[in-house]
């Protein structure tokens, strides 16, 4: 996983920062269903694609990259304008 970097201010429209989560939450869901998948060996879901990976244990650490990405996105949001 990426090192934390420089702290950057964006500013952007709502409607593009929904698209952006929605966009994060994808990849978010892939990778916990490739990590379901190396480790309990079904699919999660019917349209399911495995990510490119052989280890449960990374997948699940990139789905929680995403997943904390995701968060303080939703964190910033609800300070701005509320949940």
């Amino acid at each position: 996983m990426p090192t934390m970097g420089r702290q950057l201010l964006l500013t952007l429209d709502s409607l593009d920062v929904g698209q952006i989560l929605d966009g994060l939450r994808s990849r978010q869901e892939s990778w916990a269903n490739t990590a379901i998948f190396l480790r309990d060996g079904y699919f999660p879901g019917g349209a399911f694609i495995c990510e490119e990976c052989s280890d449960p244990r990374e997948a699940q650490r990139i789905a929680d990259y995403y997943q904390r990405i995701i968060t303080r996105i939703e964190q910033q949001i609800d300070v701005q304008i509320g949940p």
